[in-house]
């Protein structure tokens, strides 16, 4: 059975798997977060709970749009589907990083697959994207100083700017689910966002406070290349 949201004809990357003590339930796994993953709009600010169950405690609620004013995006990480009730288990952006919950599927739209992969390493200081398992594009980038790090984790882009406001920032920018651990005074609440520069005799280093900064040159061909909804690994 395919989980709600999912188009016509797209197979899941994995079987379902029925689950035990639970006749007739059963899990898929909707992204792999390498060469498969699927992301969706919200169609409702419902509650995310731990478990596939409304009975099951909150962590979290979807919301419709970014801190930047910019349309929210979820990752849709598996399904559980019952009977009639069809749950989702999605990445919640926000502190602390690493939050997931489960929504009814209905509280999500059409699920959108990306086969790209986003792989940031902060000790060789370099940015690497995959698609369907193949690296297409690297650069250098700069990174959060020692006091000041890049979080490590699995995150996704949540969106794609192209008016930042300032040279510091270089001509785009991509918002990330991951927040900086402390700095919640940053804009947008302390999103870690992949940039441009206006100091680019600092990169390769670690120069920022947490976010990825890049050449103008090859943010601007980042941009261009990535979707939204790309999972990103910071090693």
């Amino acid at each position: 059975m395919l989980a709600p949201g999912i188009a016509q004809g797209e197979t899941i990357t994995a079987a379902t798997t029925p689950v035990s003590g639970s006749p007739g339930a059963t899990v898929a796994i909707l992204s792999n977060l390498k060469t498969l993953s699927r992301w969706a709009y919200p169609q409702a600010a419902a509650a995310a709970h731990a478990s596939h169950s409304a009975h099951s405690r909150v962590v979290g609620h979807l919301r419709f749009l970014t801190e930047d004013g910019q349309a929210e995006v979820y990752m849709a990480l598996r399904s559980y589907n019952a009977g009639n009730r069809s749950w989702i288990q999605v990445a919640l952006p926000g502190r602390p990083n690493g939050v997931t919950g489960w929504v009814p599927a209905s509280a999500l739209g059409e699920l959108h697959v990306v086969h790209d992969y986003l792989r940031i390493d902060r000790e060789t200081f370099r940015v690497t994207l995959f698609r369907d398992g193949r690296p297409i594009w690297s650069a250098p980038v700069g990174v959060g100083r020692p006091s000041l790090p890049t979080p490590a984790g699995h995150f996704y882009v949540r969106e794609k700017l192209t008016a930042i406001g300032s040279p510091l920032y270089g001509p785009y920018a991509l918002g990330t689910s991951a927040y900086a651990p402390a700095l919640t005074e940053w804009p947008g609440g302390g999103v870690v966002g992949i940039h441009g520069t206006d100091e680019p005799q600092l990169i390769p280093g670690r120069p920022s406070h947490g976010c990825v900064r890049l050449h103008n040159a090859d943010i601007t061909r980042l941009w261009h290349l990535i979707p939204l909804g790309t999972p990103i690994e910071v090693v």
